[in-house]
């Protein structure tokens, strides 16, 4: 196959998607060192990419009213000349826009029935989750003769700036948090089985008492109440930042944070990005597993439910109550967390014992 000159990923979806994505560039800087490298994107996840050095153009999917019409991305993707298109989390739609762009290569699965749309089809079930989705994503790109080893931690040089840390900085000031603090965030999204909001609120109560560590609690404008309900949980003393920062803002806390504790959900994979250690909870359902999307480093913690991957007392929708999330207590999650940030009090208990 000629070597493309211009290569566009797709990946539309969420930010922990998006942040697991980039590795995708890595490898493609390294194969074809003199190619254009394109990504589209939804605004809101893909706002991590802006100023990614190894990207160099971004295409957005959605615009302040919602998708951009059809005609006009397919119009956008004619015009952007792309050799070669790498669909990682693929849709009818988006498998429609880069065969009607008339995007000569288009590398996507082979199991969508769809996937005649696609003239190069890679023939993997995700959904079986016996490797981590970074792993999943690098496989794409075997099709343009580009073989890829995942490599721990990931190598995602985050672009953060300047204006997005001294927006973190006041928002901390603003809230009084002062010194080494942790962040908790307790939403999902939606994506997967969640811990109770009262154990991180627990959790959060624990750290501050017993290692003298300020707490945030983050999450979007719309989980405002949710995040109220950890704060009253942790007696009220950790802090709530609920709607107040934007994705590079976000990227910027956890920087700064000495640790973030965390469903399986976007913001602990961008923890991982700018190398803050993570505790993060996950259920034993294989398809949301850490096998699948656990922390891409060794500088973290995972904690799993010792109830069955099956239970029946977990209701059928992510992101609701969950009693095998509930089975993981708040002592263990507290002591994964002590573990990491080495906490002599955790010492002295132990040696009690």
């Amino acid at each position: 196959m000629t070597e493309p000159s211009r290569i566009l990923v797709v990946r539309t979806d969420r930010l922990g998607d998006v942040v697991l994505t980039l590795p995708v560039f890595t490898a493609l800087r390294r194969c074809f060192p003199g190619a254009h490298l394109g990504m589209l994107a939804g605004r809101y996840a893909g706002a991590i990419v802006e100023g990614y050095p190894r990207v160099d153009e971004i295409l957005w999917y959605d615009d302040a009213g919602g998708l951009v019409p059809f005609r006009r991305m397919m119009a956008r993707l004619r015009a952007g000349r792309f050799g070669a298109a790498i669909i990682v989390h693929p849709t009818a739609r988006l498998a429609l826009l880069v065969f009607l762009a008339r995007i000569p290569v288009r590398v996507g699965t082979g199991y969508r029935t769809y996937s005649f749309l696609f003239n190069r089809r890679v023939y993997t079930h995700r959904k079986t989750a016996e490797r981590h989705e970074v792993e999943y994503n690098l496989d794409l790109l075997s099709p343009l003769g580009c073989v890829a080893v995942a490599a721990r931690p990931l190598d995602v040089p985050l672009d953060i700036g300047p204006g997005a840390r001294e927006r973190a900085s006041a928002v901390l000031e603003s809230a009084g948090v002062t010194g080494r603090f942790v962040v908790i965030h307790a939403g999902s999204g939606g994506s997967a089985r969640e811990w109770p909001l009262e154990n991180f609120g627990l959790l959060a109560r624990r750290i501050i008492e017993r290692m003298n560590l300020a707490v945030v609690v983050t999450g979007t404008g719309g989980e405002a109440v949710r995040v109220e309900e950890v704060v009253r949980a942790s007696s009220g003393r950790a802090v709530s930042l609920a709607g107040q920062l934007s994705v590079k803002e976000l990227a910027a806390l956890l920087q700064k944070a000495s640790l973030v504790v965390a469903n399986s959900t976007g913001p602990l994979h961008v923890g991982v990005a700018v190398g803050t250690p993570v505790v993060g909870l996950f259920p034993r359902i294989p398809v949301m597993g850490p096998r699948r999307w656990g922390p891409f480093t060794d500088n973290a913690r995972v904690l799993v439910p010792e109830r069955p991957a099956l239970c029946d007392e977990c209701g059928g929708i992510a992101g609701t109550p969950c009693a095998c999330m509930a089975s993981i207590t708040v002592e263990t999650a507290y002591r994964a967390a002590a573990d990491l940030l080495a906490a002599p009090a955790l010492t002295q208990e132990i040696s009690r014992t």
